[in-house]
């Protein structure tokens, strides 16, 4: 796959079949993770594969539990304001977003795949997220659609880290969960706010010095 159509097509992807994810495109995924930067070659990251029914039956109900905490907390003012004017662009985003995560929440113990993502000692993310999104690259190249989540270790931490039999006194984070299935959805180019509205140069409000008002790949004929 060319590296643009991955860069441009890899979005969330929650709404996955059941069918299992061969072996050999799982090792794919993972050796492609660990070959991002990692801070002075530490490499002080560990990645969990969980595809056991009775694991992902655990930990099912806790994420659940996670996503509904934060809808009634972090979003819950979007989601009011939301449900208050369904039919305007941005609030029907926001609901889109919603039925997807509740998607990913409703069916979690039947997607195939998980990738739980831990680091030692850094909070920032700063040491683990490239790997991440390099699994989630080199799953695009297979066909594999996929998402990250964080709510599990902001909401139910401890009770993950039990279930998983993670060691309590390494010093071990939980940074992500992403989920892996072949998508029931279509790749695409996701809308985003274009880039000369959310960057500068030089200073904070300093002229970027071009404008993209649409997406550059696909390239034009």
């Amino acid at each position: 796959m060319e590296i643009h159509e991955a860069l441009y097509t890899t979005r969330a992807m929650r709404r996955v079949r059941p069918d299992p994810i061969p072996l050999d495109a799982q090792a794919r995924i993972l050796d492609a993770a660990v070959r991002a930067p990692s801070g002075g070659n530490a490499q002080g990251w560990r990645f969990l594969l969980v595809d056991d029914p009775a694991v992902k039956g655990q930990l099912a109900p806790l994420y659940r539990r996670a996503l509904t905490t934060l809808w009634e907390t972090v979003y819950a003012e979007r989601l009011a304001t939301a449900a208050a004017d369904p039919d305007l662009a941005e609030n029907a985003t926001m609901l889109r977003i919603r039925r997807s995560a509740d998607w990913l929440a409703d069916h979690f113990a039947e997607v195939p795949l998980f990738l739980f993502a831990f680091i030692q000692q850094d909070p920032t993310g700063g040491s683990i997220f490239p790997a991440v999104w390099n699994a989630q690259l080199a799953a695009r190249a297979e066909g594999i659609g996929s998402a990250l989540t964080s709510v599990l270790g902001f909401f139910a931490r401890d009770e993950v880290l039990k279930i998983l039999e993670v060691p309590q006194d390494e010093g071990w984070l939980i940074s992500c969960c992403v989920s892996f299935g072949y998508p029931t959805g279509r790749w695409g180019v996701a809308a985003r706010r274009p880039v000369h509205e959310v960057a500068a140069r030089n200073r904070w409000d300093g002229p970027l010095g071009f404008e993209v008002p649409a997406p550059l790949w696909p390239p034009k004929a």
